[in-house]
């Protein structure tokens, strides 16, 4: 009777492993076709475009920041509604004629901390408690 009982434990264990190997050929077999799938879908794409379809900066060099100031305006207490608003939500403000005193009146409430400012990280370098703008 042991050799019934180990026949069928025998087999059994080789039933586990022959369905084993028969699930990794699937998946071995669909991991290729999308391979191949995305092969030949990749093939009938455009070629990427060449350096000289690309941008090129203009004839005078890089664009650079314009910076405008704007002459203030008062806004009601009571705020105002969107159909109250001039010039499409920028109230119809003008180009200040004094571009720089509008600036300083405005950068006058900022306030410049003094002070050891941050903790260093352990481990930093000494000094580094301030950041890349000290």
């Amino acid at each position: 009777m042991n050799n019934t009982l180990t026949s069928i434990a025998l087999d059994s264990t080789l039933t586990d492993i022959a369905w084993f190997l028969v699930v990794g050929l699937i998946v071995v077999g669909v991991l290729l076709g999308g391979f191949m799938l995305g092969k030949r879908v990749r093939s009938q794409e455009p070629a990427p475009p060449s350096p000289e379809s690309q941008p090129h900066l203009p004839e005078g060099g890089a664009v650079y920041e314009v910076r405008g100031e704007r002459d203030p305006v008062e806004i009601p207490e009571g705020g105002l509604r969107p159909h109250e608003m001039q010039g499409y939500g920028n109230f119809g403000s003008t180009s200040s004629v004094h571009p720089e005193e509008v600036r300083a009146e405005r950068e006058s409430g900022h306030k410049h901390v003094e002070g050891p400012g941050p903790h260093p990280q352990p481990g930093s370098p000494p000094n580094s408690g301030r950041g890349a703008h000290d």
